[in-house]
């Protein structure tokens, strides 16, 4: 599982040309999700992005979480994290988990943030034609692999 998350001011996903969710302060999660994918790496990803300490304290160094400063998530869902561009010009997906695979991960990724850091969760819808729109605060920009561990 892969993720590129980016602390925000503001994010919102609008789909036909109608905002779907939005969310202030607090982190958009780009997730990228493979076939090897599963709960461990849920759980792993969660706690890392929940815990993680991007946001600015008093003296502007970066102390608290997301937790911490009661912010939000906005979750997307984003197959292209796993494209390929070895060979030719045309990105491969062949890594990216099958929609019949990737929604439950999905799913019980978004679950699991909920349950576990008890703040507001807002999504994408998974396969729509987003459009996403975001105020990087920083700019913070962070990826993460759950396989890597990084």
């Amino acid at each position: 599982m892969k993720a590129v998350i980016q602390r925000v001011k503001r994010a919102s996903v609008s789909i036909e040309n109608q905002v779907y969710s939005r969310i202030d302060n607090g982190i958009l999660i780009l997730l990228g999700i493979m076939e090897e994918d599963n709960l461990e790496d849920i759980q792993w990803l969660v706690n890392k992005l929940l815990n993680l300490r991007i946001f600015g304290d008093s003296e502007g160094k970066m102390n608290y979480s997301v937790l911490d400063v009661e912010g939000s998530l906005l979750v997307v869902s984003q197959f292209t994290l796993y494209a390929s561009t070895k060979k030719g010009n045309r990105p491969s997906f062949i890594k990216a988990a099958k929609p019949d695979t990737a929604i439950p991960l999905y799913d019980k990724f978004v679950q699991y943030c909920r349950e576990l850091g008890d703040i507001n969760v807002q999504t994408g819808s998974f396969g729509a034609d987003m459009k996403i729109e975001l105020l990087n605060d920083g700019p913070v920009t962070i990826i993460i692999d759950s396989k890597l561990k990084e």
